[in-house]
């Protein structure tokens, strides 16, 4: 199976209008259009009935002491750990393409609701949901994709690893406000083949 996308090619920087945070000189980071990319795919193994897309991020510092600090940064050598920027579900087999902004276009305040997905599909959670949760004007289930928000002051470009996973099952067993690592342990059982893309992004102006 392969995975492709006209948004970014692999390996390379995905463009702003696909992030949630995007560089501003002036005050660090300016709120960006936050579309999803667009993802193809083919090569696809016979018996699958449905697919799911995963993006998580595995270079997200695993301490948040010195995160967008003045006078401070985030050195490289630092743990880091995943933050999943997308869950998506539920896919239909027949389904070869998702377009460019068909499942995000904006940054929503509070996040995007869980229903009214295109194909069918069900989006989970992803982790702006923990990270706004002290943020009174922010906090709420982030469904679906919101894009590439590294810490300004990261001496690390981040990567962007979107997964394909095909499926032997139509539907997934998660319900209600499920998280990337509860549809990962859903479907290990159910996977017949997975392809993935990675993109890169850093809002520091010494790396971008």
């Amino acid at each position: 199976m392969r995975l492709t996308s006209n948004s970014f090619a692999d390996g390379q920087r995905i463009p702003g209008e696909f992030a949630f945070g995007i560089l501003d000189i002036a005050n660090h980071v300016g709120l960006g259009k936050n579309l999803n990319p667009h993802l193809a795919w083919d090569n696809v193994p016979d018996g699958v009935k449905s697919f799911a897309v995963i993006c998580h991020d595995p270079d997200a510092p695993s301490v948040g002491d010195d995160v967008n600090r003045e006078g401070h940064t985030v050195p490289a050598n630092l743990p880091r750990v995943a933050f999943f920027h997308w869950v998506l579900v539920d896919l239909p087999a027949d389904l070869r393409e998702i377009a460019s902004s068909e499942f995000s276009h904006e940054v929503t305040p509070r996040g995007k609701p869980g229903g009214g997905t295109p194909h069918g599909a069900r989006r989970g959670i992803n982790n702006y949901t923990n990270w706004f949760a002290d943020d009174n004007d922010m906090r709420g289930d982030y469904y679906g994709y919101d894009g590439p928000c590294p810490p300004w002051n990261d001496e690390l470009v981040h990567r962007y690893v979107f997964t394909l996973y095909a499926l032997d099952i139509e539907r997934l067993p998660v319900e209600g406000r499920f998280t990337a690592q509860e549809a990962r342990a859903a479907m290990q059982t159910h996977i017949l083949a997975t392809a993935n893309i990675t993109g890169t992004y850093t809002l520091n102006p010494a790396l971008a």
